[in-house]
């Protein structure tokens, strides 16, 4: 079964998928302290899912297994995302939108409501708004078309927060929700401390973080977790990327993989991701990733592997392609997919 699915997908995505550039923006001075940027990407994926999990347009943690394999294809823009900035002297608003909020049909118009991504203020080394936890090493996350690519051995959470920076540290208190519990009942901020460690060889963090978490019963529980992630060069262009995480980490890690609470238990995760990206030339790389989440409770245990090709057509833009497969063990069910992405950086 599974190489009849690598076969079909090998001859699907014959010449595979998307590259991953800086976000550059378009600079316009106001004044001598005022400054308005503007940045973002046209993203245009072409996905093909063959499997019995169930289709979707980027896999997360979560997945619905099917009775029989089904195969899918699709064509969307939705990644596209546009952003500005705001600067008058030490003072620095961001915003920036997706199209990753719902609505719309195929059948006419494919329309897509934006959603807000970040919104926050930065006056020198305090932030406050909805941005990245100060739990997550986005520089671990690798280059790939699948949107951030193995999110089961991720971090990935935005929300609101208030974040000091202190030379290589970092704390903040952010948004509480205690997911699969009762978060009416949530009446104290998460907090995350971590440390950052940075050199011509690449860049380490190490983070901790701590919640209060509120049952359906009306028990609180402490719930503590650990992480570290980060990118480090190797040969040439070349980098490995990685990402370990253990704890009562619950809707901080793997997009959706399990609850904080699952029946009046707090849940307890491990979840990795490795990857590495080889250069072939100067715009052409590769990268191979795996990640895996596991949690003890509820015996979820999610992987997804893929490797890809990307080549920079011009500064702006790229093409290129990407295989691989998510995996849902605990259910003993699987999906094979390929993904060609177009990407013009603004």
């Amino acid at each position: 079964m599974f190489t009849n699915k690598l076969k079909k997908l090998l001859l699907s995505s014959s010449l595979l998928v998307a590259a991953t550039a800086a976000n550059a923006g378009y600079d316009i001075k106001l004044t001598d302290e005022d400054k308005i940027s503007f940045g973002g990407y046209i993203k245009v994926d072409a996905r093909y899912v063959d499997g019995d999990v169930a289709y979707k347009p980027f896999w997360i943690g979560s997945g619905t297994k099917l009775d029989e394999s089904q195969n899918n294809f699709h064509l969307f823009a939705n990644e596209t995302r546009f952003n500005m900035k705001y600067s008058h002297g030490e003072v620095m608003g961001f915003i920036e939108m997706d199209f990753w909020g719902g609505g719309g049909n195929e059948i006419i118009s494919n329309s897509a409501n934006p959603r807000i991504r970040h919104a926050f203020i930065k006056y020198k080394d305090v932030v406050a708004g909805q941005t990245w936890s100060t739990f997550m090493n986005t520089s671990a996350i690798p280059e790939s078309a699948d949107f951030a690519g193995a999110t089961t051995g991720l971090v990935f959470i935005r929300q609101g927060q208030v974040r000091y920076t202190m030379g290589n540290f970092q704390v903040s208190i952010e948004n509480p929700e205690t997911w699969g519990g009762e978060p009416a009942n949530d009446s104290m901020p998460d907090v995350v401390a971590r440390y950052n460690l940075k050199g011509d060889w690449g860049s380490v963090s190490f983070s901790a973080l701590g919640r209060q978490l509120n049952t359906q019963l009306g028990n609180s529980e402490t719930a503590i977790g650990g992480s570290i992630a980060g990118r480090i060069k190797t040969f040439g262009k070349d980098d490995f990327r990685f990402q370990l995480h253990q704890g009562e980490l619950g809707r901080y890690v793997g997009v959706g993989f399990t609850p904080d609470v699952v029946g009046e238990q707090v849940e307890e995760t491990t979840a990795y991701l490795a990857a590495y990206r080889h250069y072939w030339t100067e715009t052409l790389r590769t990268t191979v990733l795996y990640g895996r989440a596991e949690a003890d409770v509820s015996g979820a245990d999610r992987s997804q592997w893929s490797v890809n090709l990307f080549q920079n057509l011009t500064k702006e833009l790229s093409v290129g392609g990407e295989i691989g497969q998510f995996i849902m063990d605990d259910q003993d069910a699987d999906s094979m997919y390929a993904q060609l992405s177009f990407k013009y950086v603004l």
